[in-house]
């Protein structure tokens, strides 16, 4: 028996997507808290990115439904969901010869009708806080994929900047996004994406690297295994034995010098 759906969270429940005769999740369901970092966890091919787009409003579902603050995804309008949640998508190409700059301001477009004071202040802080200022001028396509991803968390950041008027929650919803980064942007992002979900903002990013995970996670989803979807806090979930059996590694536990589990793998 499900439990009763937060009124205040994200969620979803006993959600199916399927595609022609290709099942992408099933029998998923999930409750996500502001103020958190989520990570959804699993091996290839396991539904990751469909729940994350799921969560985002972005898929269609065969059944099953979404919800945020107790109310249907789809009832509170696009124009309205742009002003609380930011998603950074997984491929990062764009069509056009846009600037780094450009791409981060674009963050800015939902807020258009009510612009603050501060717009472009919003733009420089977030690309410094990312580490792509120096690229500002840069056209996006002719950066490095680490680079790429840096410039779009910054225009995902752009776009939820200041609290909501009314306390809304807000919500960052990143596909990999450490993916193309190296070792010290990895942690770097990770622990920027911490520092926000302090101040109030859900985080939910997809990731593969379960180290990262088991550091600055406070929860995850784990796709895949014979248990189907698993969610808890990651010091709990991230057992040598669930680890082995969804991803047919075995592991090893060793604790770091701040106290931290991270796994040995091979």
């Amino acid at each position: 028996m499900s439990k009763p759906i937060d009124p205040m969270a994200l969620a979803c429940a006993d959600v199916e997507v399927r595609i022609g005769d290709k099942t992408l999740l099933a029998n998923a369901s999930v409750q996500l808290a502001a103020g958190r970092v989520t990570a959804i966890l699993g091996p290839n091919g396991a539904g990751k990115s469909t729940l994350l787009s799921v969560l985002a409003g972005q898929r269609v579902l065969t059944q099953g439904r979404v919800t945020l603050d107790g109310r249907p995804l789809e009832a509170h309008g696009m124009p309205a969901l742009a002003l609380r949640r930011a998603l950074m998508p997984q491929e990062s190409a764009v069509a056009f010869d846009f600037t780094a700059q450009e791409i981060v301001a674009l963050g800015r477009y939902p807020h258009r009708r009510a612009p603050g004071r501060d717009e472009d202040a919003i733009v420089e802080e977030a690309m410094s806080l990312t580490d792509v200022s120096a690229l500002a001028p840069r056209i996006l396509n002719t950066l490095s994929g680490g680079e790429k991803a840096r410039a779009h968390m910054a225009r995902a950041l752009a776009q939820l900047w200041h609290p909501r008027p009314d306390g809304a929650s807000r919500w960052l919803l990143l596909d990999e996004p450490t993916a193309a980064l190296d070792l010290a942007h990895q942690h770097s992002a990770m622990r920027l994406l911490r520092a926000w979900a302090e101040r109030g903002v859900g985080v939910v990013a997809v990731l593969h690297d379960l180290n990262l995970a088991r550091r600055y996670a406070d929860e995850v989803v784990v796709l895949g295994g014979n248990a189907g979807l698993v969610q808890g806090p990651a010091a709990e979930v991230l057992e040598p034995a669930l680890i082995e059996a969804v991803w047919r590694t075995p592991c090893q536990p060793v604790t770091s010098a701040d106290g931290t589990v991270q796994y040995l793998f091979g």
